[in-house]
């Protein structure tokens, strides 16, 4: 049986973990660590799947901006997203996401973003972000670049660049 919840400060080596092991590489667990010391973090929004008492799968999502011109738009961005590789294609990510997603719109958020596969992430509503003329900040191809209105229209007059803070950098 798998448990869907927000993190607790005892989970931090957890989730380290797993984000080590999901990308084969240290930069996505320190990337986590690092967005927990931002002002803009929301605990609640750092969701785990557990199992047996061990994390096996964390997501994150983040509050950013939408720069148009001279106006912000406040969103969220999904990540990052990992699952342990023994317990993937079990639909952990998809029950983490299915989470968030309801946990951002009872708090009241509009909408999301996220640099992802683009035959994954539809399945959750996410669309082309430049449906919106809305743009990542990293080179990405159009496809992988999504984003999700929480509450309907809510980026119908919205366009912009996508504004992540300077920590994303360390991957």
């Amino acid at each position: 049986m798998i448990t869907i919840r927000s993190e607790k400060p005892e989970d931090y080596q957890g989730i380290e973990r797993v984000n080590d092991l999901s990308f084969k590489r240290k930069a996505e667990g320190k990337l986590v660590e690092e967005i927990r010391k931002l002002p803009e973090f929301v605990s609640g929004l750092s969701i785990v799947a557990e199992q047996d008492e061990q994390i096996v799968g964390h997501i994150l999502f983040l509050p950013v901006v939408i720069k148009q011109k001279d106006k912000t738009h406040s969103t969220l961005t999904l990540a990052p997203m990992s699952v342990l590789p023994g317990y993937q294609k079990k639909s952990v990510g998809k029950l983490m996401i299915i989470y968030g997603l309801q946990k951002a719109k009872e708090l009241g958020y509009k909408s999301a973003v996220v640099l992802g596969h683009p035959s994954y992430y539809p399945k959750f509503g996410f669309e082309k972000a430049s449906k919106w003329k809305i743009k990542s900040p990293f080179p990405a191809p159009d496809e992988v670049f999504m984003a999700l209105e929480l509450e309907k229209g809510s980026l119908d007059s919205i366009q912009g660049n996508v504004i992540y803070p300077p920590v994303f950098d360390l991957v």
